[in-house]
This record gives structure tokens, sequence and C-alpha cells, in this order.
């Protein structure tokens, strides 16, 4: 799993279009192995992203939960906190 893609759904503010296609050129760079494609490659590489933001904002979108919203800059906090655990031994 690529470390740059994080969760998207249950968010207040919902995910906004420019995280969502982030995380699909970060999945695109990752199963095609490269960050940045050829010139003759460029023009698949971008309708992927372009494809797969737009099934992942259609996912979003109709995802369900009974759960409340969670906090982006407490999850924010949350994450800071485990990353200097983890690295700061």
């Amino acid at each position: 799993m690529c470390r740059n893609i994080r969760p998207l759904f249950n968010f207040d503010p919902p995910a906004t279009h420019d995280e969502i296609e982030a995380a699909a050129l970060q999945f695109v760079r990752k199963i095609s192995g490269s960050r940045k494609p050829s010139k003759i490659n460029e023009a698949a590489f971008n309708a992927a992203i372009a494809e797969i933001a737009a099934a992942s904002g259609k996912l979003l979108s109709s995802l369900e939960t009974n759960a409340p919203a969670k906090n982006r800059e407490a999850e924010r906090a949350k994450a800071k906190a485990r990353g200097q655990a983890r690295f700061n031994r």
C-alpha cells in the first residue's frame, strides 16, 4: 500500500476532489511502477488517474456509516504522535 494514500471516508469536512485525485495519482504511480510516465504513456497515465479519481469519488459519496465523522486535525495529531513514538525510541 502506498504510504501517501490516506483514508478519505467519514471525515468532516468530506474529502475534496484534490485529495481524491492525489490518492489516485499515488495509486497509478504504484501500480505502473513509475513516478512520471514517458511521453508515449502520458495519455494512458493521465486517463487512468482521471478514471480512478472518478470511481473513488463515486465510492466515497455512496458509502454510509453510523459512526461519527472524524476530525481531520485530531486524526493528524494522532498520526504525528504515532510517528514520534515509532521513530523516537
